[in-house]
């Protein structure tokens, strides 16, 4: 028998890296577009080919889909100059590969798609949803991940670094919930639904779908350093004056108003109607999961800076000083 094959874009970043990983260890053989050869320590004892292009690229994405049994689709910008940027690729580069699928296709899109009205981001990744469905129909399948964090993620590292350096940590809305995951865990349920009839559209969480509120990831971060910090609420007003300014820097910034507007969302919970019951359980909660992303972390050479005992000391009350 034939071994299956996965088409994958997106395949060298964050989550796509780990989602080829999960896909070979399920048997199937793995065909990535890229724009250079790829070596990452995930694919150490794997075979992945690589077909040399973009989702710009029609010749490339005729190569990479043919003879595709799955098309896993997790090309995307999360951060862009403008609206037009994210959906050129967000939608546009969709509907592309929608185009030249085979047979069925397994779109990695965001939470952020559930509310397009936030911004440019959640609008375009919505969008291409929608495109790729009025191609496919029935043989398109959305998958939505929540936050998502763990070893060598970029967008994450810098609140492990304030969590590990910082006497004060900062807090948005008390009523604020959140849903989270671990990549590996996401990467595992998708590799799962890839063995699925396609049609769906689901959404992903760890073991706690209602989410986190803003104390207990802020807290879970810090005592992975033993840190006990103060924190400190920040009004909404201060993140969005913060985000204006990003529309000033000379690069796309991951801080903007519309990502402001999605930071104070109240609700990324996940409801039990938008999960599939069926899926791989998770195997890291949040401490063991932030502990996990610090340790690989540190493995690729980061170095996190610790409160000296004269920074704990200052946000210690008074009378507990020494």
């Amino acid at each position: 028998m034939a071994q299956r094959l996965a088409a994958v874009t997106g395949g060298t970043g964050f989550l796509g890296r780990w989602i080829v990983r999960e896909l070979a260890a399920n048997g199937w053989r793995v065909r990535v577009l890229a724009r250079r050869d790829v070596i990452h320590p995930l694919w150490r004892d794997i075979e992945v080919e690589v077909v040399p292009g973009d989702l710009r690229d029609e010749t490339a994405l005729v190569r990479l889909g043919q003879g595709a049994d799955l098309v896993v689709h997790g090309a995307g910008l999360i951060k862009a100059s403008d609206r037009q940027a994210f959906f050129a690729v967000n939608e546009a580069g969709a509907a592309r590969m929608a185009r030249h699928t085979p047979a069925a296709m397994l779109l990695i899109s965001s939470l952020a798609a559930r509310e397009p009205q936030l911004s440019d981001y959640a609008a375009s990744k919505r969008a291409g949803e929608d495109a790729a469905r009025a191609i496919l129909g029935e043989r398109l399948g959305v998958v939505r991940p929540p936050a998502l964090y763990g070893p060598d993620d970029p967008e994450t590292l810098p609140l492990f670094k304030l969590a590990a350096s910082s006497p004060v940590l900062p807090l948005l809305d008390p009523r604020a919930r959140l849903a989270m995951m671990h990549v590996a865990d996401a990467a595992r349920q998708i590799a799962a639904l890839a063995e699925q009839p396609m049609g769906f559209t689901l959404a992903l969480s760890d073991a706690r779908p209602d989410g986190y509120g803003w104390r207990e990831i802020m807290a879970t971060a810090a005592a992975t350093f033993d840190a006990t910090p103060r924190f400190v609420r920040v009004p909404a007003l201060a993140l969005h004056a913060i985000a204006a300014l990003g529309g000033f820097s000379a690069r796309p910034a991951m801080l903007t108003p519309g990502k402001a507007r999605e930071i104070l969302h109240l609700d990324w919970s996940v409801a039990s109607y938008e999960q599939m019951c069926d899926l791989p359980p998770p195997l890291f909660d949040l401490p063991q999961g932030f502990l996990n992303s610090v340790q690989g972390y540190k493995t690729s050479g980061v170095v996190f800076a610790k409160l000296d005992k004269h920074a704990k000391d200052a946000v210690k009350p008074l009378g507990e000083r020494a």
